[in-house]
């Protein structure tokens, strides 16, 4: 074995037996700060097991048909029950709050309010057309209509509204 060799040799043993000294300290701190009369203390604490029960519950739960599934209901963030978004109040409501995230864009192939080049042969096609294509969606060469804007829960009496609203400011 070289000089070089046996140098090496000593200094990577005295590296390895400070790194097994230093593990030794670690372990030992480590053991007298996390006494078992604290994780007994702990353990016993009421709060501690709600929180160590919460967060070890599992993330999914199966329901069955024809049993009781009532502990399934998935609770709410603020404990109320969920609404449903609120309908807006009329037809041109309606085109501010859903309708206009395309229309005022362009999107998909929506013809922009206030184009009359692009609505006059939408318009000519008539009320009851466009009545139809509103609700229940439209697949044209330039684009795509959902049905009610995407807004299901849209009544059919608020979405001709809207579409009326959309016709006069483009006619």
């Amino acid at each position: 074995m070289s000089k070089h060799d046996q140098h090496f040799a000593n200094n990577f043993s005295v590296v390895i037996g400070v790194l097994i000294v230093v593990t030794l300290l670690l372990i030992a701190l480590a053991r007298s700060i996390g006494t078992p009369a604290e994780e007994e203390k702990a353990a016993a604490d009421d709060i501690t097991k709600a929180q160590v029960t919460a967060r070890t519950a599992p993330f999914a739960q199966v329901a069955v048909a024809g049993a009781d599934n009532t502990a399934l209901a998935i609770p709410s963030a603020s404990g109320a029950a969920p609404t449903a978004m609120a309908l807006p109040a009329n037809g041109e409501a309606t085109y501010k709050a859903i309708c206009s995230v395309c229309h005022a864009a362009g999107i998909a192939g929506a013809p922009k309010v206030g184009d009359r080049a692009a609505w006059a042969p939408r318009i000519a096609q008539g009320k009851a057309t466009l009545y139809t294509h509103a609700l229940n969606g439209f697949q044209g060469k330039a684009g795509v209509m959902p049905a009610k804007g995407a807004r299901a829960d849209l009544p059919d009496a608020l979405v001709k509204e809207t579409v009326d609203y959309m016709v006069t400011r483009n006619q």
